[in-house]
């Protein structure tokens, strides 16, 4: 299992970001918004930021849910959860 997170920050930004918050997964930099627009974090590709969301990915890169609401205090547990049931 791999965990990355995308914004539209620039590459230095996100850098810049995951070091200060110890982030143990990768950043990426979604600057043309073509993740943000592929998977409902965005509606335009001028939109100033992504939505908050999360989407689960299997091996094959097939899309096995979305979630549309992220709060930051329950979400991981509640995407945890989730995976061990699929799983």
């Amino acid at each position: 299992m791999e965990i990355v997170g995308a914004s539209f920050d620039t590459v230095e930004a996100n850098l810049a970001f995951h070091d200060e918050n110890e982030f143990p997964y990768d950043l990426w930099s979604d600057l043309g918004r073509e993740l943000g627009l592929y998977y409902g974090a965005a509606t335009s590709d001028t939109q100033g930021w992504a939505a908050r969301i999360t989407v689960v990915l299997d091996d094959r890169g097939c899309l096995v849910h979305t979630y549309e609401e992220v709060n930051p205090l329950t979400h991981p547990q509640e995407v945890l959860d989730d995976l061990e049931q699929l799983l």
